[in-house]
């Protein structure tokens, strides 16, 4: 018996694609029964504004083999007979290793992905033609245990006032979760680890200011009822789910770009697959003028030299990276304490 399928009309730059969608009844949301078809219109209908935010990136997708339940991988190299418009290129990774990612260039490019089963679409911070200099910074506000959302409101509006005195410009969108992602637009002139500890340099400003309400310990038993600023996602090789990406959650959440000004009383939970193409269409896309306006990291890298002249040092890298210069132990501070 021949597998049920369908094919959709995509608009793009390059005019109409018809793509297959195979098993487009297939559920894959079941709390409000969005299907594969579903999900694949849903690409279609914020395809500009997905193209603007993830495209002419590497990215990795978040691939799942039937509902959100289900088994999950990452798929990093390209799958497998992608159309002869979808274009990947190598990156090299943390390990020193390299092979090629998918490159997305127009919405047809993310149906294709959403056909091979993706909902998560995780760009980087960097360009195809320059993936060793992010051109965006990217600083995600990570609520803890006994907080939730709306605690990272004041902090992501505090944040907004750090990086300003620094000479960036930011957005902010959801992270279709609890959090909430701040970027500015950088010139891409620095590598990894400069974008890392300039990262590292706003959020410790951030935690000055509202050391109770803030956070950079990377350790969760030193991280309290705060709000944790995740500098481990500035480094290679480390993504946070892009603007308009759907998020495998039960209510079929986005990750939303918003404005400053609607910032305070937002609902997050309003941003899903359903809602988002209307919003788009009515209010238009909040991050239209995303990367009109780089600037660079020069001041919040003297923040950091100012930090490391008075003691405070590199901070810890995730555990499946190499040992990093200046880096502390990788030990636990309980477990570092039944060792002395």
């Amino acid at each position: 018996m021949a597998s049920e399928q369908t094919t959709i009309t995509v608009q793009g730059p390059n005019g109409e694609r018809e793509m297959r969608i195979s098993s487009p009844s297939r559920v894959i949301w079941p709390e409000p029964g969005i299907t594969k078809l579903d999900l694949a219109k849903y690409i279609c209908d914020v395809g500009e504004a997905f193209i603007a935010a993830n495209g002419g990136r590497p990215v990795a997708l978040q691939r799942f083999s039937g509902t959100i339940d289900g088994e999950m991988f990452f798929s990093k190299n390209p799958p497998k007979g992608a159309p002869a418009f979808v274009r990947s290129t190598k990156v090299f990774f943390p390990s020193a290793r390299s092979h090629p990612m998918l490159i997305l260039d127009e919405p047809a490019a993310a149906v294709w992905a959403v056909q091979m089963n993706t909902i998560v679409f995780h760009p980087w911070p960097s360009r195809a033609e320059n993936t060793d200099n992010p051109d965006q910074l990217r600083i995600d506000l990570d609520p803890q245990p006994g907080t939730d959302f709306d605690d990272a409101i004041p902090a992501a509006l505090a944040l907004k006032e750090v990086l300003a005195e620094a000479g960036l410009d930011c957005f902010i969108k959801t992270s279709g979760n609890r959090g909430l992602h701040v970027y500015a637009p950088v010139e891409p002139t620095r590598e990894f680890l400069d974008v890392r500890h300039a990262v590292i340099a706003a959020a410790r400003e951030l935690e000055r200011r509202m050391p109770e309400k803030v956070t950079t310990a990377w350790w969760k038993e030193e991280r309290g009822e705060r709000v944790f600023v995740d500098f481990n996602q500035a480094n290679r090789d480390r993504t946070i789910a892009g603007a308009y990406s759907p998020r495998p959650l039960p209510h079929a959440p986005v990750s939303c770009p918003i404005t400053w000004d609607e910032l305070e009383n937002v609902d997050a939970k309003n941003f899903t697959i359903l809602t988002v193409p209307d919003r788009l269409k009515t209010l238009g896309d909040p991050w239209a003028d995303m990367g009109r306006n780089p600037g660079t990291i020069d001041t919040l890298l003297g923040w950091w030299e100012r930090d490391i002249k008075a003691g405070l040092g590199e901070l810890p890298f995730p555990p499946d990276y190499p040992k990093m210069p200046g880096e502390p132990p990788r030990v636990q501070p309980s477990r570092a304490r039944k060792q002395e």
